[in-house]
């Protein structure tokens, strides 16, 4: 039976960028490729989905965007993490950490 795959919970894309612009300046096919790569093809980012939450952190200042060439020579708008967004990425590291480990314990069968 195939895994199924994951629903990003409300909040969670925000975090996802973030930690993927962490590594490093990226074009949005790259963020969504990146993030999809690391969760073993389990969590899909849609164009949709993916321009949307660029939008709100570039309006919330936690990225910062220059254009750019790709990989395959095409003109592409790269984002990069500000020092608030690397800020708002330690915090959100934090509830997400101390969200997983409580529902953890939700889901471990009682003794």
């Amino acid at each position: 039976m195939p895994d199924p795959k994951v629903d990003v919970l409300h909040g969670t894309l925000d975090v996802l960028i973030l930690k993927t612009l962490s590594w490093g300046p990226a074009h949005g096919y790259a963020i969504a490729a990146h993030i999809k790569q690391r969760s073993g093809a389990a969590v899909l980012i849609e164009e949709g989905a993916l321009y949307p939450a660029l939008h709100r952190l570039l309006r919330k200042k936690w990225v910062e965007t220059e254009w750019g060439v790709s990989e395959n020579n095409r003109r592409a708008r790269y984002y990069r993490l500000t020092a608030a967004g690397r800020q708002r990425l330690r915090v959100e590291v934090a509830a997400w950490t101390r969200y997983a480990a409580a529902v953890g314990k939700v889901l471990k069968p009682a003794r």
